[in-house]
């Protein structure tokens, strides 16, 4: 492999950047710069120089032997003063060490993974980590890059290759007189596995929905503090607001972080018969996004109907407290009702997610369904007897291989270009 180089700290002027180096040459060049390198995981101040002996800076500088580093391969790290000019001193001097060139996006990750030191599901846990916004994300990226998914993988596997190498065992002694029936353990081991990927299923949507994040639409009749609702939920004005009815024509959209969880508020258009060509777009927009939306709050006026029949979870709450007699309900412009809001919200989401699996990404709900599907195959036929063996252990063999998808074992190549895409440079 080809020695790499990047900056792995974020573009720009900073406190500290450091530059990363990985590959068989990596010691080499960093002899080259510093003159001699510390033991490997003991980290030493050092003077780095270019090839003509020029000043570059003064650096803590840590290097990694083989199968002891991220990447699995010599690696050595400077820390360096955060300068964008002194950043650049140093990658130009690397630039022309012999055998080194500048990293692609995610291909330190990318060789950690071809190295053993990462499986597949590990590297998308390092990426959801990296992009966490809210503390629910940052726990369930951690579960995942610790290997919390692939460990069940492999026992799914195991239990998957045991019935599998049974059936095979009685298969090639078919002409002998084999003295233990193989069904009842094979049944066993089939059905056991079956029953937890349909539960890693069942949490499918929550975990999705902490790394993609919910959404909470906002729904009424034209001028009822809609807008000014979301206002005041977000601490600023996000959304015009104005005594005109039908003012908002199109979605618009807040991120917040509410109890941990990643929320996107929507503000949507009055719902109302209208004959103005773009509020009925806005509307059409409204009923889809809110249809759509993991939960709904109604803000209702005495006497008001709308089209959209609310969910057992959704939140019906009276608008405008601030003008109505009895005060009850809520109220933007005063801010009544809105930390009841809040909680009530939390509260909602927190149930959706609390049986959430570590199965976050469609590929992986995918690779459980087709498990499942040859695992039903497999389980009717293997009951046929040993006559129909062979069909039942290539049944097993085809969920196995779905299975090892999930962790990067086969037939994943086509999906690792645009996984590691997403990673910056430095990673």
């Amino acid at each position: 492999m080809d020695t790499i180089f990047a900056l792995a700290t974020a573009q720009g002027k900073s406190g500290v950047a450091v530059v990363r180096v990985s590959g068989p040459n990596a010691w080499d060049a960093g002899i080259a710069l510093t003159g001699g390198l510390p033991e490997p995981r003991r980290a030493s101040v050092r003077r780095l120089v270019d090839t003509d002996g020029g000043y570059l800076d003064e650096a803590l500088v840590l290097c990694f032997s083989k199968n002891h580093s991220f990447t699995g391969e010599k690696t050595v790290e400077f820390q360096l003063h955060g300068s964008i000019a002194v950043v650049r001193a140093v990658l130009s001097a690397l630039s022309v060490q012999p055998g080194l060139r500048p990293a692609m996006p995610g291909e330190f990750t990318r060789r950690a993974l071809e190295n053993g030191r990462l499986d597949l599901t590990q590297v998308e846990g390092l990426a959801d980590l990296i992009e966490a916004e809210t503390e629910s994300q940052r726990r369930q990226a951690l579960r995942v890059l610790s290997g919390d998914l692939g460990k069940r993988v492999n026992s799914w596997r195991r239990d998957l290759i045991r019935a599998a190498a049974l059936l095979e065992a009685v298969i090639d002694f078919a002409d002998e007189d084999v003295p233990v029936d193989v069904t009842p353990e094979v049944t066993d081991l089939v059905t056991g596995v079956r029953a937890e990927l349909v539960q890693e299923l069942r949490g499918f949507s929550g975990a999705e929905r902490i790394r993609t994040g919910f959404e909470v639409a906002i729904v009424g009749a034209p001028n009822v503090g809609k807008s000014t609702l979301l206002n005041a939920l977000a601490g600023r004005e996000a959304a015009i607001t104005s005594d005109v009815a039908g003012t908002t024509r199109d979605v618009i959209e807040v991120r917040m972080d509410i109890g941990g969880l990643a929320v996107t508020l929507l503000d949507t258009a009055g719902l109302r018969d209208t004959d103005d060509r773009v509020e009925a777009i806005g509307v059409a927009r409204a009923k889809d996004r809110a249809a759509a939306a993991d939960l709904r709050v109604f803000l209702m006026e005495d006497g008001s109907d709308l089209d959209i029949i609310p969910e057992p979870d959704d939140l019906v709450l009276h608008a405008k407290a601030d003008l109505r007699p009895d005060g009850r309900g809520i109220s933007g412009f005063t801010g009544q009702g809105l930390d009841a809001l809040i909680v009530a919200i939390e509260d909602r989401l927190s149930k959706k997610v609390a049986q959430a699996s570590l199965v976050t990404r469609e590929r992986h709900r995918l690779a459980l369904l087709e498990g499942i599907s040859s695992l039903d195959v497999a389980l009717p036929v293997v009951a046929q007897g040993v006559d129909s063996y062979d069909i039942a252990a290539e049944e097993i063999s085809i969920a196995i291989r779905r299975l090892s998808t999930l962790v990067g074992h086969v037939d994943v190549e086509n999906l690792l270009d645009e996984i590691f895409s997403s990673f910056c440079v430095g990673k």
